[in-house]
């Protein structure tokens, strides 16, 4: 039996891909590490499929090691057994919970077979919501940016789980780089935000992200 890890999208229903929402509906159980890809899940599913895992907001080593250990335990015999799903928003692979326990399935269950089904990410779709072209050549970086940090150095940046936005846009501008920040796209229950005053996103919201690209940065010819 397999275990899929499903990328749900970003937020909204409806950018679920359609082998996402078949396996959804094919599999005998679905785990859920939080309250929004649960709703997203549940669009699909019956409340009697939906399992939650807890995965606490930590940066420490053994908390977070023992929290992927107990859903793994958890998720493994009922994949032994029959075909599950782990969900998560955005893509499984991109800085996303999924790895972690991908990570100790194989290295405690290596007899779990995994299947990732991509998802559409807030960090590839945000382009269509802050009015961005990214042409043919353009190098675009992504990076993390949390507490104010403010990474630099490529002529275009994503920046993503953007904490600090008056910092982390200080720290660009004086850098030499135009920022636009949007928060919570593509989240059909949260009221979507597209600015470039950082004034307007300092609620640390985990799901802020920023488009930078130098002021002097060339397109390709």
């Amino acid at each position: 039996m397999t275990l899929y890890g499903i990328g749900l999208g970003p937020g909204v229903t409806d950018l679920l891909t359609v082998r996402g929402k078949r396996r959804l509906k094919s599999v005998d159980v679905v785990y859920s590490p939080g309250r929004l890809s649960r709703r997203v899940a549940a669009e699909y599913v019956p409340d009697s499929k939906l399992g939650d895992l807890e995965f606490p907001m930590t940066t420490d080593p053994n908390e977070l090691q023992a929290a992927w250990q107990t859903a793994a335990a958890e998720v493994a015999p009922n994949a032994q057994d029959a075909d599950a799903a782990f969900v998560t928003l955005g893509d499984p692979c991109i800085y996303s919970t999924f790895g972690h326990l991908w990570r100790t399935l194989s290295d405690q269950h290596p007899d779990v077979d995994v299947e990732v089904v991509p998802g559409v990410s807030s960090m590839t779709a945000f382009a269509s919501v802050l009015g961005v072209d990214i042409d043919a050549g353009a190098e675009l970086t992504l990076r993390e940016a949390t507490g104010g940090t403010a990474p630099i150095g490529p002529d275009r940046l994503i920046l993503f789980k953007v904490t600090d936005a008056p910092t982390t846009h200080k720290k660009l501008v004086e850098a030499g780089y135009d920022v636009t920040f949007g928060r919570r796209l593509f989240m059909d229950t949260e009221e979507t935000l597209v600015s470039n005053d950082p004034t307007d996103v300092t609620d640390r919201d985990y799901y802020t992200l920023a488009y930078a690209e130098k002021r002097n940065a060339t397109d390709p010819e």
